[in-house]
């Protein structure tokens, strides 16, 4: 099918515009929202790299193209009712022009809770790069009185041990508890694999990048 007639099926605005999600592929995360007219999501299928259409300015945009962090779109899809379209990147540094990963960086609020206007550097989308970034940031302080820093602090060993009881239990679980108890028990695994990767260096996204060659 040519890009005219996958274009077709897009609903631009009045103004030619259409919203633009963008997401990024291996962890599910949002990063940014913006818009794009005809001729960006032409350039963004044609050249693989995010392109959008600024309101302000007026004029078509490469994402990145002046702080080379741009974005290389893996798939481009178009909702239900065709008017907004997902992008699925790989992003290079942060999304935001504030520096953060992404955009969303500012809670409004949460359930049951009051908007506060709190700042999260990177809150991610999906609850394991939450953990794992939250793992990293211990990392970095090492806080006292946390249980991540001092598991850290321990060393590479101490981590290895962890996972090792952990995959011990998430087995016993599996076999002679219930279902409550599993999940449990895997949740303890995933959150001691994560930190045993931190304290190897081994970036949360280089699992997702490895699983994401799995299936193809």
């Amino acid at each position: 099918m040519s890009e005219n007639n996958r274009l077709s099926a897009v609903r631009f605005g009045a103004d030619g515009l259409v919203p633009v999600v963008t997401q990024e592929s291996r962890s599910g995360d949002v990063l940014m929202v913006a818009f794009a007219n005809r001729d960006a999501v032409d350039r963004t299928l044609a050249t693989g790299l995010a392109h959008y259409y600024s309101r302000s300015r007026g004029v078509l945009w490469q994402k990145g193209e002046t702080s080379g962090h741009v974005q290389r779109v893996v798939e481009v899809r178009l909702d239900c009712d065709g008017d907004t379209i997902l992008y699925r990147v790989e992003q290079t540094g942060p999304a935001c022009h504030t520096g953060t990963r992404t955009c969303f960086s500012t809670v409004l609020g949460r359930t049951g809770g009051q908007a506060d206007g709190a700042k999260e550097e990177d809150p991610g989308g999906h609850v394991l790069s939450r953990l794992a970034s939250t793992i990293a940031s211990r990392a970095a302080d090492r806080p006292q009185g946390f249980y991540t820093a001092e598991l850290l602090a321990q060393g590479i060993g101490k981590a290895s041990q962890k996972v090792g009881e952990e995959a011990v239990e998430v087995v016993v679980a599996a076999n002679s508890e219930d279902d409550e108890r599993l999940a449990s028990e895997a949740a303890d695994l995933l959150y001691h694999l994560l930190v045993l990767l931190q304290a190897r260096g081994v970036p949360f996204d280089d699992v997702l990048r490895e699983l994401e060659s799995r299936t193809k």
